[in-house]
């Protein structure tokens, strides 16, 4: 900033200075003028997927509550939208600060948590009758249509 005085005798008066940098920092140019290094966190993929996990474990920054057979939980929109085209596609339509989403009446309770499971750990364990039963509803829901 830069700092002129007044006239009157008063205190010096403040003015926001014009001068910003010809270019950006991120530019070609800036940067092959530069050193830079590369840097690299191990275990970033993991780390956030176990960072993710605890926050939905702790209900910690949720922001979406997805509902279905009058059950309901909490997630984050960010986890929803990264993993999901579907819910990316309903929560950008739908920008209030938390919003609640009721599924379709062939989605079971039981499945939805299976499904918000795997979305935030990338893996689940699931029983060889639990998935029969989720395709055996899915195919009466599709004939039913």
């Amino acid at each position: 900033m830069d700092t002129k005085a007044s006239s009157s005798g008063s205190a010096p008066t403040h003015q926001p200075s014009s001068t910003y940098p010809a270019t950006s920092p991120y530019s070609k140019a800036a940067r092959s003028s530069h050193q830079y290094f590369s840097l690299r966190w191990n275990n970033y993929q993991s780390n956030m997927t176990s960072v993710f996990h605890e926050l939905l474990e702790s209900q910690s920054f949720v922001d979406v509550t997805l509902a279905c057979e009058y059950n309901s939980l909490k997630a984050h929109k960010v986890v929803l939208s990264a993993c999901s085209a579907y819910f990316q596609k309903i929560l950008l339509d739908n920008p209030c600060k938390h919003p609640t989403i009721i599924l379709p009446a062939d989605i079971c309770f039981s499945d939805l948590q299976f499904i918000i499971e795997f979305v935030y750990r990338g893996e689940i364990d699931v029983s060889e009758a639990e998935l029969q039963v989720s395709a055996t509803k899915k195919k009466h829901a599709t004939a039913n249509e």
